[in-house]
């Protein structure tokens, strides 16, 4: 799995920071990539990735405040003219349906595939064999959501010179075994595949969080989280200009991310008041409280593998 934040900074465009996106890649998990809002000039920052608005299958929308979704209309039709056939299925709060199909009617944007809108409420809004996406109400000054991502354990390894002791043969067997089937051989013999597997193993979870003041349904949202992405508009100086616009400190998102127990944070969503000499203070003031932070700025890659956060 990995993160590729497309747009770091909070409200409004600025030299260092375009307005709030990123993508999950779940290519090798063959789930896709899923976008996580779609601030203005979203698929301008595309074009500076491998990333292929075709292979955006699911964008999930935290909130209707402009820096989240000015740039949906504009990537709905670039992405029919770059030859998106597949279905796009876009998650989001009430209102988000008609703002965009009042956008396509009155723009007369054709697309070339199956758009579904789905108005979401607090509660698990998709679930398929692999993972399960719930979502809760934050604290902010309109409706806004958090995400929690969860991938579902995966199967156990298989222990293939046991298999072959037990008369599997090389070929399609295995990897039936592998993912968990019981098999029959030819001569009648079956296998059990808890017999010629490991344990299964734990899969990733990751919280992203829309805007917010420091609350208990970030907390929840984040509990055991693998990855905590949080947002961080102020610095701790600025903390009363927080609370008065609904959103959190960088000492907020690590207080969150350390009552959650969370394993790693990605603070983002920065003010273009932070130019990039400020990074680093504000870096302390996160870690002082959590230490295994990091703060996104466009274009950082992060990937999760082996039960580890590693910066691209």
């Amino acid at each position: 799995m990995e993160l590729f934040f497309l747009g770091t900074g909070a409200g409004m465009p600025s030299k260092q920071r375009n307005t709030s996106s990123l993508v999950l890649n779940l290519s090798a998990e063959k789930e896709g990539y899923w976008m996580f809002d779609c601030g203005e000039a979203t698929q301008h920052q595309l074009l500076n990735t491998p990333i292929k608005p075709r292979k955006i299958n699911k964008i999930f929308i935290t909130h209707l405040h402009g820096d989240h979704i000015f740039g949906l209309p504009g990537f709905l039709g670039s992405r029919s003219f770059l030859g998106g056939e597949d279905e796009l299925t876009i998650y989001g709060p009430v209102g988000l349906k008609e703002w965009i199909y009042s956008t396509l009617r009155l723009t007369k944007t054709h697309l070339t595939y199956p758009l579904k809108i789905e108005e979401i409420f607090e509660g698990v809004v998709f679930e398929n064999d692999s993972f399960k996406v719930r979502t809760q109400l934050l604290q902010h000054v309109i409706p806004c959501f958090g995400f929690r991502i969860e991938q579902k354990p995966l199967p156990g390894k298989l222990l293939v010179e046991q298999a072959f002791e037990a008369g599997v043969p090389k070929g399609p067997l295995l990897k039936k075994l592998k993912d968990g089937e019981d098999v029959t051989l030819e001569d009648g013999t079956i296998i059990y595949s808890s017999d010629v597997t490991g344990d299964s193993q734990k899969g990733f979870t990751v919280a992203i969080l829309g805007d917010t003041k420091f609350c208990q349904a970030a907390t929840d949202l984040a509990s055991d989280v693998d990855i905590l992405v949080h947002e961080a508009t102020f610095d701790v100086e600025t903390g009363d200009l927080a609370k008065e616009y609904g959103h959190s400190t960088i000492a907020d998102a690590a207080r969150t991310a350390k009552k959650a127990n969370a394993k790693t944070l990605i603070a983002n969503h920065i003010s273009a008041r932070f130019m990039q000499a400020d990074i680093s203070r504000l870096k302390e003031q996160g870690k002082t409280i959590f230490p295994d932070l990091y703060i996104a700025s466009d274009f950082a890659q992060y990937e999760w593998k082996n039960d580890e956060l590693y910066e691209k």
